[in-house]
């Protein structure tokens, strides 16, 4: 089923999360796109892996306040989690009038660092996001979060994407330990649902343990001490 015209508005239009009309935005998708021919999903496809790779994975950035999804802040700090380089790559697409939107699921992930499961207190990753993109009448998920170089520590493929086909976390890596479970989707969304999550999340984990990484996150000015990228990976 098409998209009318309101929908087509409402997943083209920049919001002040998803400032897809930011000068950064706008120069950041069309360097990305250069080489991209007219085709929308050949545009898609360049954005997605200038996303995937060039923002670097990090589980542990503020999450808390609009401003820490806000598409050109993701840009600058060249990092974020699921949901933050989600918003980037729905940012890229609209700035490129391809019509994107953003998707949320709880996925249970098999082979977190030990660090990361102490810290969250489960391997349940509630709302993580991935972009949605209208391409060639259908929509079409894309999901950028892990980057290559992240996925060769992790012993999985990076995930690919071609923008015809789904691009969804395989459930076992190359060592045919199992990866990733999708456990529930929770739909679509013309923006990113901020109060939303952090609910969510007060809910899975505790609201103790998020109001706590709000207060670590404020009393430090945004940094965590973590580094993703050195922590133990073991299998859950």
């Amino acid at each position: 089923m098409s998209p009318d015209k309101t929908d087509f508005e409402i997943h083209l239009s920049p919001t002040a999360i998803i400032d897809s009309d930011h000068k950064d935005i706008a120069e950041y998708a069309e360097d990305a796109v250069s080489d991209a021919g007219e085709y929308p999903a050949a545009k898609a496809v360049k954005l997605y892996y200038a996303v995937r790779d060039c923002i670097r994975y990090d589980p542990y950035c503020p999450f808390h306040l609009p401003e820490h999804y806000r598409a050109s802040n993701v840009l600058k700090s060249g990092r974020g989690f699921c949901i933050s380089k989600a918003s980037l790559l729905c940012a890229l697409g609209r700035s490129c009038g391809i019509p994107s939107r953003i998707g949320f699921a709880n996925v249970r992930n098999h082979l977190a660092t030990r660090q990361l499961i102490e810290y969250i207190g489960s391997d349940l990753f509630v709302y993580h996001g991935f972009t949605e993109f209208y391409l060639e009448g259908r929509w079409v998920r894309s999901t950028p979060a892990f980057n290559a170089e992240l996925c060769q520590k992790h012993n999985v493929s990076p995930l690919e994407f071609n923008g015809r086909d789904d691009s969804i976390f395989q459930a076992y890596n190359s060592k045919k330990q199992k990866f990733m479970e999708y456990v529930e989707y929770h739909g679509t969304y013309a923006d990113i649902p901020v109060d939303e999550i952090v609910a969510a999340w007060e809910n899975a984990y505790s609201r103790d343990r998020v109001r706590k990484w709000i207060n670590d996150f404020e009393q430090s000015g945004g940094k965590s001490g973590h580094h993703f990228g050195k922590e133990e990976i073991i299998k859950s």
